[in-house]
């Protein structure tokens, strides 16, 4: 996990060392991503924070994954996976992860959160590192008055934009809610996708408003960000192009808070 160290350190939640709970779901949605579903003990995290996760498939090894939604006090909980080229387990929990599977769930920790006070609130999520923005956008949607809200989503292909559905409905719901999809290529490649095409719909993202660049090109463009809080979650080297470009571009490094993995 990737902290500013100019910035104050990963917030954490004092508790039990460990809650259990149960997968009641495991959607393959690409090749390489699955989202699991969990029901168990209530886990005190924050909307935005990263959790340490313990699996059967390999019960002594910890991988931390963010939340997708906000804590319920009914236990409910839902990770986005994606696999790690050259990880050691994320393969296995993308792949073999099964429903009445027991999981460990620990140390909740991390410092993406949106402020009380916030008026204009700008997420960049590449990939995965869009589960805790998710949770956030449900949680802050519970405000009298949410803050206007832009999400950059970015991936290397259309279908990378796993979650194209889902955000339309937000969209559609939330008004003070603005997607912008970003692709570094436009076209998907011709290798087929069997997981992407069993699971098709027609609600998501059209061609035409897919912005093509990276993640830190396409917020060049929209820069300086000065007025809004920003954070920032995905790969790391994404991470860090993105916060250099926004520092170049006149951004405060005090309106960033951002997490890679």
């Amino acid at each position: 996990m990737t902290l500013d160290p100019d910035q104050t350190g990963p917030i954490r939640i004092d508790g039990p060392t460990e809650w259990p709970a149960t997968v009641v779901g495991a959607h393959r949605l690409r090749e390489d991503l699955t989202v699991v579903r969990l029901i168990g003990e209530f886990v005190p995290f924050a909307p935005g924070q990263s959790v340490e996760v313990r699996t059967p498939q390999h019960p002594n090894m910890v991988r931390r994954l963010y939340p997708a939604l906000p804590p319920s006090l009914d236990g409910k909980l839902e990770f986005h996976i994606r696999t790690v080229p050259g990880g050691w387990c994320s393969g296995s929990m993308v792949a073999d992860t099964r429903t009445g599977d027991e999981w460990k769930i620990r140390n909740p920790a991390g410092w993406l959160a949106v402020a009380d006070n916030a008026t204009d609130l700008i997420m960049i999520a590449d990939g995965v590192g869009l589960a805790p923005f998710r949770a956030l956008l449900l949680d802050i949607s519970r405000r009298e008055q949410p803050p206007r809200t832009h999400l950059f989503v970015g991936g290397r292909f259309p279908r990378d934009l796993y979650a194209a559905d889902m955000l339309a409905l937000l969209a559609n719901e939330l008004p003070w809610l603005t997607i912008i999809p970003v692709v570094l290529d436009e076209q998907d490649p011709e290798w087929i996708d069997d997981w992407y095409e069993s699971c098709r719909v027609d609600i998501g993202f059209q061609p035409e408003e897919l912005i093509p660049g990276t993640l830190a090109e396409v917020v060049h463009r929209f820069g300086p960000l000065d007025l809004q809080q920003i954070l920032v979650c995905g790969g790391a080297a994404m991470v860090q192009s993105t916060v250099e470009m926004l520092i170049a571009t006149g951004t405060p490094r005090e309106l960033i808070r951002y997490e890679g993995f």
